[in-house]
């Protein structure tokens, strides 16, 4: 009868090990109202920051620096005799970078000049025989009328009987010939002016022909000297001192590091609120997080990167898998902060853009106009312009002297 009692003494509230259990309890649901607290509290503000700050924003790390690689090429072939730049120097735009054989371009141009010198004499000789056949014409008339009162006072004269029939009939044929020959000066006048009207000597067709085949024997031998078309590092140098190039054919890269852009590839499904014009703040890899570049959205490709690759998906061959797609959207970058930390192509980015400013358009709505080209150079105009001006001064030494030889005599 005892041993029930002791039983359900030892299982009673208020045994020690009751006693001890509770605390433990208690212990285990406060930890566990705290760590629900600290969650709700948690997911409550990150709710709060994704609705105020995360939703604002858009994040990639799918994204490379990109610029622009200027390839030289000849344009003319040659032998290549000197090279004044490598890979990794820094180049001026207009400095001579590759220098091929002037031999054969000199020859040809030593040929073009004597025959634009010889042609412009021979111009200036049509010009001034304009005047000694418009003299030779005063002559040719001359003689006519000569001849026409020689013939008329015979005629008087043939019935007086001084002179025989013999004799006018010379003085007749002496007319017609006089005429004969006046009409053939005139001919050559007319001829001659046809040759010289409505021009002159720097103008004539003839010295225009031979002007330009100086212009273009002296291109050839300018082209002969590669410059750099702009300013940048090199990068990419293929060519060897030696070698035979054909036109065309690519020697080395210039990269401009001072305009650089940034291609982010963003997901399809992070393009909804992306307008062009929205700030951008980038990283770089070689900086870390502790430099930040700032740019802004320039514009988004017309299509998927997939879309342009060189062998793009079939997804209509049956076997198709969707696959979540990226878009290139096109970033510019500072070019202060450029300057300050350099960056190199294909480098990686970290990219987030701010699509809050939803004032802009998703793509480009208007034709973009531009007054001035997006890139261009000034480097090969003057190759033109001193072939020109070497042109006029041959021009003008070879009019000098025939018009000094034609007062000597």
């Amino acid at each position: 009868m005892n041993a029930p009692s002791q039983n359900s003494s030892n299982t009673s509230p208020t045994s020690p090990a009751a006693i001890e259990a509770a605390p433990d309890s208690s212990k285990r649901r406060s930890l566990l109202i705290i760590i629900t607290i600290i969650l709700v509290l948690a997911i409550a503000a990150y709710g709060i920051w994704w609705t105020l700050v995360g939703s604002h924003y858009e994040h990639t790390e799918d994204a490379y620096a990109a610029g622009n690689v200027v390839q030289v090429t000849p344009q003319i072939a040659g032998t290549v005799l000197a090279i004044h730049a490598d890979d990794t120097d820094l180049v001026q735009a207009g400095k001579p970078l590759v220098e091929l054989d002037k031999t054969d371009a000199k020859v040809a141009l030593d040929q073009a000049e004597a025959q634009l010198a010889q042609t412009v004499r021979e111009v200036k000789v049509l010009f001034a025989n304009n005047a000694s056949l418009q003299a030779n014409i005063d002559v040719r008339s001359t003689d006519v009328e000569r001849a026409r009162s020689d013939l008329a006072r015979r005629q008087q004269l043939l019935n007086t009987g001084a002179i025989s029939t013999e004799e006018l009939e010379h003085a007749r044929n002496s007319l017609k010939t006089a005429e004969a020959a006046l009409i053939a000066s005139l001919e050559q006048l007319a001829s001659n002016r046809a040759l010289t009207e409505n021009t002159n000597v720097t103008q004539h067709p003839n010295v225009l022909r031979a002007a330009s085949k100086v212009r273009e024997t002296m291109l050839a031998y300018n082209r002969a000297t590669l410059p750099a078309p702009l300013t940048g590092y090199i990068a990419k140098r293929a060519v060897q001192v030696g070698q035979r190039v054909a036109a065309g054919s690519p020697l080395l890269s210039i990269v401009p590091l001072n305009s650089l852009w940034v291609d982010a590839n963003f997901k399809e499904v992070q393009l909804a609120h992306m307008r062009i014009g929205q700030d951008v703040v980038l990283h770089s890899d070689i900086y870390g997080s502790d430099v930040a570049f700032h740019g802004k959205v320039l514009g988004m490709s017309a299509g998927t990167g997939s879309a342009f690759a060189l062998l793009p998906a079939q997804n209509a061959s049956g076997n198709w898998i969707k696959v979540v797609q990226r878009v290139p959207v096109r970033i510019s970058l500072d070019p202060k902060e450029l300057a300050e930390h350099p960056l190199r192509i294909g480098v990686s980015m970290q990219v987030q853009v701010n699509i809050s400013q939803e004032q802009g358009a998703p793509i480009a709505a208007n034709p973009n106009i531009r007054n001035t080209p997006v890139y261009q150079t000034s480097v090969f105009e003057q190759a033109g312009k001193d072939a020109d001006q070497h042109i006029a001064q041959i021009i003008n030494a070879n009019l000098a002297t025939a018009i000094v030889t034609t007062k000597a005599k």
